[in-house]
């Protein structure tokens, strides 16, 4: 599987493409034909490895994902200046500060106004306060009203928020996953509640993926290193293509994203391995896309045609040329 930025796709299949190191100016001054202008000799090996060279690959091996780390969590101040803080046990399942919540209404805003809200199916979220509140926050819905018919997002004044309720009507489903949770073990704020207890917080978000109430993936006393956190994060990437969904925000965590995306990117320029592992802001959203080069996705395409209907003579035009010709001799 390959990741790359959404305007930097990395190598797949490989076109011959005019090279990006000699300019069309510096060749004589008659203009080229187009022909001439895109025309190279094959990539080599050494090139292809590096990354040189456009990159082709069927539309439905591809979905597009929109990372988000968590706004400012009450662990990131402390934590900013002195990483011993994030082993401080108030900081358990740290919620949203309110400059966090505001950095919330300012991704919320900036994902209606770049049409981006329109366009994702699903928001898939790590099941910690923090990032649930930032999920619901950007991408729920607007003005709830108490009915009974529909639960919000989000109930009133959750967690001590002061935050009016969510509504879940006209927004993307949001489903809890457990696999793109923060580094596991020893630091509280990486700790979660009970499932129940977020089902009473966040009514309408879908937590039926998460097999225990109870978090039994965090040790107080062992870290998971991380390769193992970069090792969750592929088997997390390779469940995405278990879905059906072909945009979906992901809603997660600084760590986790870190040393996901570090993975990826060798096959790139320099500059674009950086600009998919380099580290997230709070509340920071950066669109790539992720290509299924190993058939893992069985989805068929949704907008390919098989041409040909009605049926009927397919031939290149100097065969069927050769053809006509033929005819015509025939006649005399």
């Amino acid at each position: 599987m390959t990741i790359s930025c959404l305007s930097n796709p990395c190598h797949l299949y490989y076109l011959k493409f005019f090279s990006p190191s000699t300019s069309l100016r510096s060749q004589s001054s008659s203009t080229p034909s187009p022909i001439s202008a895109f025309s190279r000799s094959p990539l080599s090996a050494t090139e292809m490895d590096s990354g040189a060279g456009s990159s082709l690959i069927p539309l439905h091996r591809c979905k597009t994902i929109h990372l988000v780390r968590h706004a400012q969590g009450i662990h990131n101040v402390e934590g900013d200046k002195n990483y011993k803080s994030y082993l401080n046990p108030e900081y358990f399942d740290a919620e949203l500060t309110p400059l966090g919540w505001q950095q919330v209404d300012n991704l919320r805003k900036h994902v209606r106004s770049c049409g981006l809200y329109k366009k994702i199916d699903l928001v898939i979220v790590s099941p910690l306060l923090r990032t649930l509140q930032t999920a619901v926050g950007v991408f729920g819905g607007e003005g709830y009203a108490d009915r009974l018919d529909v639960v919000p997002l989000m109930s009133a004044n959750a967690a001590n928020s002061s935050r009016p309720a969510i509504s879940s009507l006209d927004c993307p489903p949001v489903i809890a996953v457990e696999l793109c949770r923060e580094h596991l073990g020893v630091h509280p704020c990486d700790k979660r509640r009970n499932i129940s207890d977020y089902q009473y917080l966040f009514p309408a978000v879908d937590f039926s993926l998460i097999e225990s109430d109870e978090d039994i993936l965090w040790k107080a006393n062992v870290r998971e290193t991380k390769e193992e956190v970069a090792a969750r994060g592929l088997k997390f990437l390779d469940w995405l293509w278990t879905r059906k969904e072909k945009e979906i925000a992901i809603v997660t965590h600084s760590g986790f994203l870190f040393h996901t995306l570090k993975t990826f990117g060798n096959d790139c320029h320099p500059l674009v391995k950086k600009e998919i592992c380099k580290h997230f802001a709070n509340c920071e959203l950066r669109s790539m896309v992720i290509l299924d080069k190993s058939m893992a996705g069985s989805d068929p395409s949704t907008t390919n045609y098989p041409g040909k209907i009605p049926p009927g003579p397919d031939l290149p035009s100097d065969v069927a040329k050769e053809n006509n010709v033929e005819k015509e001799g025939s006649n005399f």
